[in-house]
């Protein structure tokens, strides 16, 4: 399976919300014609409705894949729509959070081919990372195929299996809202040492990005880009006396915080 085929097939999207109209901005941008897509979306955008695209009209009899992004609340009720695509050549691809494989097994068949992902969401800017597992009846091709329009929005990367999911939702997944919370809360500090409040968050945006695209491209790895920039006894280095202490420091409480999302996706999911 191949792009080819989705344009041959066709692919229908479940749901064009934020993450879903992100991705497919980038399929049309990579040259998958409008008219072989087709979505299904209750409530569609404006920028949806003149993409040219077919929107809840009639679906394709055999798609190549179906793309499941309804948030994860309104999954009953869309789900079973498509029941009749399950148990066959239609690959399956969820980007929809907490929802298990086993339950699309359970509400298409068990001979369904299926891949889960897991976005963040920079994907709304090209600048996501996504993690994929498949089941039993997803081969080589399906993953491939599945890399192929998940990287429309960003990296991809492979997982051993769905047992890593729910790290992977704590780290990633997550991680967005952690990093915007250091933000805020770097620019707080510096208001609380002094500056206008306003300067204080351009200082802390332009610093966390720009830090973390120097952490993407640079070879060294980041606790040597964290040595790079601290010289002994100096302003890091008093600074991060405090945020490396492993009491009381990020590594305790990234590592409570990591562990409570984690936790919290296993018990959403059972």
């Amino acid at each position: 399976m191949d792009m080819t085929t989705v344009r041959d097939r066709g692919l229908v999207l479940l749901g064009c919300g934020k993450m879903g109209s992100a991705m497919l901005a980038g399929w049309l941008k990579g040259g998958l014609p409008a008219g072989s897509v087709f979505v299904v979306d209750p409530n569609p955008s404006d920028w949806l409705k003149g993409q040219g695209v077919h929107l809840n009209a009639g679906l394709p009899d055999d798609p190549a894949i179906v793309l499941v992004a309804v948030k994860p609340q309104m999954m009953a009720e869309a789900l079973p729509r498509l029941k009749m695509l399950g148990n066959g050549r239609t690959l399956f691809l969820s980007v929809a959070a907490g929802t298990r494989i086993a339950y699309y097994e359970a509400t298409l068949g068990a001979k369904t081919p299926i891949v889960r992902a897991m976005p963040n969401t920079p994907a709304a800017i090209g600048r996501g990372i996504t993690a994929i597992c498949g089941n039993g009846q997803a081969s080589e091709a399906h993953l491939a195929l599945s890399e192929a329009l998940l990287s429309a929005v960003g990296q991809v990367v492979r997982l051993d299996g769905e047992h890593q999911m729910d790290a992977v939702t704590a780290v990633s997944g997550s991680g967005p809202a952690y990093v915007f919370h250091l933000i805020e809360t770097l620019a707080a500090a510096g208001a609380a040492e002094g500056l206008p409040a306003d300067l204080a968050m351009t200082l802390a945006k332009a610093t966390v990005a720009g830090a973390g695209a120097l952490a993407e491209e640079a070879d060294e790895d980041p606790g040597q880009l964290r040595v790079n920039v601290t010289s002994p006894g100096g302003t890091t280095a008093a600074a991060l006396a405090v945020l490396m202490d492993e009491g009381q420091g990020f590594p305790a409480l990234l590592k409570r915080a990591v562990h409570a999302a984690a936790e919290r996706g296993k018990e959403l999911g059972q």
